[in-house]
């Protein structure tokens, strides 16, 4: 059975290979090869967790002219069915609470009458 060596680096030596990056002309693959690291991101990892803001990656969005105005149509969709949703989860509760309140009145049992209700809707579905 083989067994996997793991490879772990001391924290001098990922500053080592952060600071040689950012102050030489060498590459990550070029520094990987030098000091033979073999995972494919792991002077990425060194260089995001202890290099400068320079030496980070930069991400640039490139999107076409009517992208962002649709993801902005789409965020107030968005908005506008929450608003209706919340304003129809509201007409609901109201009207269930005049229900309750309208049998509490007149001494009719609520649960009686949903009994019947749902009976006649499964009759009607057969």
């Amino acid at each position: 059975m083989n067994k996997k060596v793991v490879v772990r680096y001391s924290e001098s030596f990922k500053l080592q290979v952060v600071k040689e990056y950012e102050e030489s002309y060498l590459s990550r693959l070029e520094l990987s090869k030098k000091y033979g690291i073999k995972g494919g991101s792991t002077i990425n990892l060194w260089i995001k967790k202890y290099g400068s803001a320079q030496s980070q990656n930069k991400i640039i969005r490139v999107e076409k002219p009517n992208e962002k105005d649709r993801i902005k149509e789409l965020e107030a969709e968005l908005a506008r069915l929450k608003g209706a949703l919340a304003h129809q989860t509201m007409v609901a509760i109201t009207k269930e609470s005049m229900v309750e309140a309208i049998a509490e009145d007149f001494g009719v049992d609520l649960e009686k009458i949903k009994k019947k209700v749902e009976e006649k809707q499964s009759k009607e579905t057969k």
